[in-house]
């Protein structure tokens, strides 16, 4: 992933309604690679809004 995808991503993150599968999508990645990438997400937290890190779940039937 590019840092701009990363960033799009862990922002992307922040919306409760956001799912890791949509998000990947959206990027053209895989879900895997949100994971490596966002690391924080393992923990199964999610970023607060303006973090620089993080990773949660984005949208219904991801």
């Amino acid at each position: 992933m590019t840092e701009e995808q990363i960033r799009h991503a862990r922002a992307l993150l922040t919306h409760p309604d956001a799912t890791v599968a949509s998000i990947a999508r959206l990027l053209r990645v895989s879900r895997s690679a949100i994971y490596k990438y966002v690391p924080e997400l393992e923990d199964g937290g999610r970023p607060a809004v303006g973090a620089s890190t993080g990773r949660s779940r984005l949208g219904p039937g991801a």
